[in-house]
């Protein structure tokens, strides 16, 4: 039989970072979470944390992690079932599920979605935010049971769900545009503006550029990671940007934002990738997921 108090003190270390955090978090003493988990390491012949500020998962700590998660989904479906084979201290508690989702989407609809499955289901979501096009590779990995991406290819062990497509706009300040595009959106102009870019992983910028122009086009860029402040960015005319189009609405009604090229948008399909494990908190996930994108995402 497998330790679960030794599995999850390693998932409640990665969760939370450190070996003390995982402590309070389960009421032990650091030097019992650090014994669980020398023991299961011991166990299983490797390493499952490195130790670092934040501790991390290991491969085979992910694999730990991900069973921890499923287990504790299928539990409380039990429990649901049965409620006398809980104990009555373990009665509060709630599953964490991990997902992966783009900042856009958590932007604009997911938490839509999260209300509605937390207005039947007692869990906590652990959101990881990545973009669209690098949130398979959560899945791939065992990071997560299910994400949000760009990548209809479902991940071996997984299914995808078509879930809608995310609109995005070129858009600036009007003086912005007057300042840089006086004379047209034009592939010399591109190449002096600045634009705004989320990461270094965020490409819908060249993509749109390249639509327009119908080359490739050499543009600079300031780097701001956060949805809002990149709407901000794009008010304050700092540099012109890929908002989707249902967060820059209001802007672009008020006149605080308009289109560097009116109607030219870039359509960004989505799906939903989960593990094709049976498990119904699971799909009451997917379900209000669906509900809550289609509905966004006509």
């Amino acid at each position: 039989m497998l330790d679960y108090a030794s599995l999850s003190a390693v998932t409640v270390v990665i969760r939370e970072g450190s070996f003390e955090g995982a402590a309070r978090a389960l009421n032990v003493t650091p030097s019992a979470i650090s014994q669980r988990v020398k023991q299961l390491e011991e166990r299983v012949g490797g390493v499952l944390i490195v130790r670092g500020q934040p501790c991390t998962a290991t491969e085979m700590g992910r694999l730990i992690c991900r069973h921890v998660e499923q287990v504790g989904m299928l539990e409380h479906e039990l429990h649901g079932a049965l409620p006398r084979l809980a104990p009555l201290e373990s009665q509060d508690e709630r599953v964490t599920i991990r997902v992966a989702v783009n900042a856009d989407s958590l932007g604009t609809w997911f938490i839509q979605a999260m209300s509605k499955f937390l207005e039947t289901d007692r869990a906590l979501l652990d959101v990881a935010i990545d973009d669209q096009e690098h949130t398979q590779e959560w899945l791939r990995t065992g990071d997560v049971l299910a994400a949000v991406t760009a990548d209809p290819q479902p991940v071996q062990g997984c299914e995808s769900i078509p879930i809608g497509k995310l609109k995005y706009c070129a858009v600036a300040s009007p003086s912005f545009v007057q300042k840089h595009f006086a004379d047209g959106v034009t592939a010399a102009a591109l190449a002096a503006a600045p634009s705004l870019r989320f990461n270094r992983k965020d490409h819908l910028q060249t993509r749109w550029v390249r639509a327009v122009c119908r080359r490739n086009v050499d543009i600079p860029s300031h780097w701001m990671a956060s949805t809002q402040a990149f709407t901000d960015a794009s008010v304050a005319g700092i540099g012109w940007g890929m908002n989707p189009q249902a967060m820059v609405a209001p802007h672009l009604r008020d006149g605080s934002l308009v289109e560097l090229v009116p109607g030219r948008l870039l359509s960004v399909p989505l799906f939903w990738q989960h593990t094709r494990l049976q498990m119904p908190m699971l799909a009451r996930l997917t379900k209000a997921v669906v509900a809550a994108s289609r509905a966004a995402l006509k």
